[in-house]
């Protein structure tokens, strides 16, 4: 046998113990947990045969507590390139199958390189986190790594998508890095999340809590609203990834891949027409008009279980890529509180960062008073989606079903919030508030001293209602474009979005802006 032909044969001896992580037994114990492997997890990500890994022979520099002797190739995390539909993404998937797929510092520079590359190239990063938190034995080298890629994921907000998966635990400063991204999945489970695990929490505070009930997929998911998505499967997990980047481009200075549609852009619904309930106090759902507009009633939800009487989520027009931001009068009667500020301008600025436009359909009647929203700062957290649709600067297309009340008609994409094109339906309520509680404080007095009060409120309330419960009054300032019908919604927007392809509009020049935080 020559030399190069030995040479060869232990490359690919080597790559073959690579592959193997932290070797037969514990894969099998990862595969007894129901979870699949690092590469698996890649292999069913990305498109057959396009992974290109690196950094596949990197080792550990820690001889700490006999870590020399815990040697493995890649070192617990598994790092490359590869395609999702034929686009390039980067990927990094930690090895728990290696020292529990603890952070060390050679890690983190192989997540590090394969975060600079992303940004280079300009394609998504993707984080597929199963890990124990930081390596011990290594101490500050650990924790500078952390915040190594803290820095990058900093750097890359806003300029290329970056998306986690948690795949099993994730806990104390290992959040952090997910909590920077754009998205985040959690695996219902089998999966954690938590600054502090339950014992630490027993120690300090002295409640008894399990780590599903700390952090599980459950409580992120529509407690604190950490995870915006959540899968039964792994497969169902990595399909949702791959599903997500469907609607978002490469990078920001790239506008989402455009579909084919087949779904006519003319169709008209009948059943909008009659959607609205003839009182006002009841409720309909916001999800039958998203899936009657949308092209093949295809919506991807974004955050479904958290905040539920605000939407958010994609879906395309006539082929092309939009957020939607919608009311749920189904949920709370559809009120803003700070929950659904925070996820609703989340939402608006990672679809401005990214050129995509936004949709806004409006049934609100205001923001949800009491001191629990009051000392949870709802002024703050209502400031935020004022603040996200201001700044937007992609096309805004916003459409009044019903109620659009006081300061929630303003912060849900107003003209004055320099909205493109506002359309509103003939139900649409335009005004300060209702009328029951406006006749009450402008009428007041005349209550008093009339004969009848009940009669004369009623007669006041009913000259309200002409006034403002339609949506003449503001088309008449040109605070709405049109009016429109309602079953015409779809054709409407679609034509609306083909008018702003072209549109420009910039920032004054700034560092950055101070965002009511």
């Amino acid at each position: 046998m020559s030399v190069q032909t030995e040479k060869i044969k232990e490359l690919v001896e080597l790559r073959a113990k690579a592959r193997m992580g932290g070797g037969e037994k514990a894969i099998e114990k990862q595969h007894a947990k129901g979870k699949y492997t690092a590469r698996e997890r890649i292999d069913m990500l990305l498109d057959p045969g396009s992974f290109e890994e690196m950094d596949m022979f990197k080792l550990h520099r820690c001889t700490n507590f006999g870590m020399e002797k815990k040697q493995y190739l890649g070192d617990g995390v598994v790092t490359g390139s590869g395609t999702i539909d034929g686009r390039l993404v980067y990927v990094f998937a930690q090895d728990f199958t290696v020292n529990g797929g603890s952070l060390s510092e050679t890690m983190a520079e192989k997540i590090c390189k394969v975060m600079d590359q992303a940004m280079k190239m300009g394609a998504p990063c993707i984080g597929l986190n199963d890990s124990g938190g930081a390596r011990i034995q290594e101490g500050i080298n650990a924790l500078g790594g952390f915040a190594e890629i803290f820095q990058r994921n900093i750097m890359a907000s806003g300029v290329i998508p970056q998306i986690s998966g948690i795949f099993g635990p994730c806990a104390g400063g290992a959040v952090y890095s997910p909590a920077l991204t754009d998205f985040t999945l959690m695996m219902e489970g089998t999966s954690y999340m938590f600054l502090t695990g339950p014992k630490v929490v027993k120690t300090v505070t002295g409640e008894d809590v399990s780590q599903e009930d700390l952090g599980g997929a459950s409580v992120h998911s529509t407690k604190s609203g950490v995870t915006h998505f959540t899968a039964q499967t792994e497969e169902e997990g990595l399909a949702t990834i791959r599903t997500l980047l469907s609607y978002i481009p490469q990078n920001n200075m790239e506008e989402a891949p455009r579909m084919e549609c087949t779904d006519p852009i003319d169709r008209m619904e009948d059943a909008l027409n009659e959607i609205i309930p003839d009182n006002p106090n009841k409720a309909y759902d916001m999800y039958e008009v998203i899936g009657a507009i949308v092209d093949n009633g295809e919506f991807f939800e974004v955050q479904k279980d958290y905040a539920r009487n605000i939407i958010v989520g994609f879906a395309r027009f006539n082929g092309q890529s939009v957020g939607i931001v919608a009311n749920q009068p189904n949920c709370y009667a559809g009120v803003l509180d700070c929950n659904a500020s925070r996820k609703g301008a989340r939402f608006v600025r990672f679809c401005d960062a990214f050129n995509i436009p936004l949709v806004t359909l409006v049934d609100v009647p205001g923001f949800l008073p009491g001191t629990g929203q009051e000392y949870n700062a709802v002024i703050l957290h209502g400031a935020k989606l004022l603040y996200a649709y201001g700044e937007a600067t992609v096309p805004k297309v916003t459409v009044t079903l019903r109620k659009s009340y006081g300061g929630s008609h303003i912060v849900m994409s107003c003209k004055q919030l320099r909205g493109d094109l506002n359309y509103a339906w003939p139900s649409a309520e335009i005004a300060v508030m209702g009328a029951e509680g406006a006749v009450a404080v402008l009428y007041a007095k005349g209550a008093k001293e009339a004969e009848d009060p009940k009669a004369f409120l009623a007669e006041k309330e009913a000259e309200y209602n002409k006034l403002f419960t339609n949506p003449y009054q503001a088309a008449k300032y040109g605070y709405i474009d049109d009016v429109i019908e309602p079953r015409n919604t779809r054709f409407r927007v679609i034509r609306a979005l083909a008018q702003l392809k072209t549109k420009s509009l910039t920032n004054p020049a700034k560092k950055h802006g101070n965002i009511p935080l």
